[in-house]
């Protein structure tokens, strides 16, 4: 008579909440992805032109713009390796996602006067990003065929 929480929790969903979470899934890896390669791009035109960006003598965290471009490019190769996990649905991969995301949204925060619109547009991207890696839940995951395996 006794039942485990988690067996009468996801006895009741629909096979559509199963498809949302795996769908979360797919769009957190693209759009880790893309952030990965954005900020491999943007590392690369930091070190090679610093004429590239903008630089504001009056910010608190001044950082020399190769240095920057350095951790952008960094960052951006093991976010695109840790998106092709998350494509191959490891579980390594969902926790190094939003820890590689949480990295970039704090990259772009120090590099705000660098380059601001994109700064802004890269943390909020990250945001989501760490959004659908957090509402993921194991047991949403290869049970909307009713727990059946191909």
């Amino acid at each position: 008579m006794a039942t485990s929480h988690a067996s009468t929790h996801s006895a009741g969903r629909s096979p559509a909440t199963y498809a949302w979470a795996e769908g979360l899934t797919a769009f957190a890896a693209v759009m880790l992805s893309l952030a990965g390669l954005l900020g491999i791009f943007r590392g690369i035109s930091a070190i090679a032109e610093d004429e590239v960006f903008l630089t504001t003598p009056n910010y608190v965290f001044q950082f020399d713009l190769t240095g920057w471009g350095w951790v952008h490019l960094g960052l951006g190769i093991v976010a695109v390796l840790v998106s092709i996990g998350l494509f191959m649905t490891q579980t390594w991969a969902r926790y190094a996602g939003i820890a590689i995301a949480g990295l970039v949204i704090i990259a772009n925060f120090l590099s705000l006067p660098y380059y601001p619109v994109w700064s802004v547009v890269m943390i909020a991207m990250s945001g989501f990003i760490i959004w659908a890696l957090c509402v993921y839940r194991k047991q949403d995951t290869g049970a909307a065929t009713g727990g059946r395996t191909s």
